[in-house]
């Protein structure tokens, strides 16, 4: 698409399979601005659970096409074509980043809680917490604010925000242009290959006072790297179409419990589960892509899409052929 100078919104890190991306919601790059994976599904061709091929699109099999926008794992079909909205490439890509010590981070999450709403849509106001950060001795923070604009002046006007951090960054760049695909290698930094991972995730608009108090036991327990703590401004300020999709909220916080050898398992793996669940009272919702369902079931759609979801699934895959969701039976009790 590039050559073509034409984008999508495709996923952060390399390796996202983009059948699941696009079921799940799917916010990748540029999402603020040009919306979820999921909302830019034209229609799908898929199998249904009677093993027949079958096109839906808004007008023809409508009910599969709003359940294939936000379903994720508990989908009943299985999609062989999407036919994707493409938008023209923005011309100007890059971030500009700042890294601060742990000792900084009530200073940095009431900073971008304050500034999140009006980071401009161009945008993806987010930091990060882990023991290996650039320019840092010990636990550090990353703060990145990658821009997809459509000039170097709309690029610089949009990042002056930034001129609002905190002070007492040990280092911070300018706007350095760069490709897309170098965004998503400096991401992959954080996501070795020849790992295992213990995820979890949560949607909030809780306020610092109730946020910070979990974030520092969590910060405080941080396993080696590259387990790391994400923190996303997300904002949402557009009006989504009828979907099944339905759950999100203004902040986006991730843990990535991350080891290579058994004997870091546990406590890679605990320190997930166990700091989600502490920040679990001041959740929204889940997002459907790095849950940990099997083991914290929690909501992750709206109730009436999903009863709306249950009642398509008893019609349409009677049977059971394809699976529900983990931490839930696959039909409404």
């Amino acid at each position: 698409m590039a050559a073509q100078k034409l984008f999508f919104p495709i996923g952060h890190c390399e390796g996202v399979g983009l059948g699941g991306f696009l079921l799940q919601g799917g916010f990748g790059w540029h999402s603020r601005a040009v919306g979820m994976g999921c909302e830019n599904v034209l229609a799908i061709d898929y199998v249904g659970a009677d093993g027949e091929l079958r096109h839906a699109s808004p007008s023809e099999n409508a009910e599969m096409y709003w359940a294939a926008r936000g379903a994720g794992p508990g989908f009943f079909g299985v999609i062989t074509r999407f036919h994707l909205q493409l938008y023209p490439r923005p011309k100007v890509i890059g971030a500009k980043l700042a890294f601060y010590s742990a000792d900084h981070l009530e200073e940095i999450v009431r900073w971008a809680h304050q500034v999140g709403p009006d980071v401009p849509p161009s945008i993806e106001l987010m930091f990060m917490v882990s023991r290996c950060i650039p320019f840092i001795d010990g636990p550090g923070i990353m703060v990145v604010a990658p821009v997809l604009a459509d000039s170097i002046f709309t690029a610089w006007k949009d990042l002056a925000f930034m001129k609002t951090r905190p002070r007492g960054a040990k280092r911070a760049t300018p706007f350095i242009p760069m490709r897309l695909s170098t965004l998503t290698e400096r991401v992959m930094h954080h996501y070795p290959d020849n790992h295992r991972y213990a995820v979890d995730n949560m949607w909030t608009r809780a306020a610092p006072d109730d946020l910070l108090p979990g974030l520092k036991r969590i910060v405080a327990k941080l396993p080696p790297a590259p387990s790391h703590i994400l923190w996303m401004n997300w904002a949402p300020r557009r009006r989504r179409p009828d979907m099944a999709f339905s759950s999100e909220d203004e902040i986006y916080i991730a843990m990535y419990g991350v080891w290579q050898h058994a004997i870091d398992q546990a406590k890679a793996a605990t320190w997930a589960l166990d700091g989600m669940t502490d920040l679990a009272p001041h959740a929204t919702g889940i997002q459907l892509a790095d849950e940990n369902l099997g083991a914290r079931p929690a909501r992750f759609m709206a109730e009436a899409n999903l009863a709306r979801l249950d009642q398509l699934r008893a019609r349409l895959d009677p049977a059971g052929r394809f699976h529900g969701y983990m931490g839930r039976p696959a039909t409404a009790p």
